[in-house]
């Protein structure tokens, strides 16, 4: 490549970068703030599912399930208290839900 187009994309890079904003002010922004109840309630299990309150259904509340332990099943190398979670969610959602 040319060093014209290397700083072209260098610049480019560069703008979106600034666009963001800093890393630190921004980073976590995105997720809850809170850690767990000591009893889960609908809504904590909503959030680790990652389903919105509405979209609660007994399709969605599996399909999302088996998402969350495909990632973090003990046996693939996930956290057995993440699973834990994800397997009380699913239990408070189709008993509540």
């Amino acid at each position: 490549m040319s060093a014209p187009i290397l700083a072209r994309i260098g610049l480019q890079a560069f703008k979106r970068y600034k666009a963001l904003g800093s890393g630190a002010a921004t980073f976590g922004k995105n997720f809850y703030k809170g850690g767990f109840e000591s009893r889960m309630n609908r809504r904590e299990a909503a959030l680790i599912l990652q389903l919105s309150e509405r979209s609660v259904t007994k399709q969605n509340i599996r399909k999302r399930h088996r998402e969350m332990m495909l990632l973090n099943h003990p046996d693939r190398g996930g956290s057995p208290y993440l699973a834990g979670k994800i397997n009380e969610a699913k239990e408070v959602l189709e008993k509540h839900g």
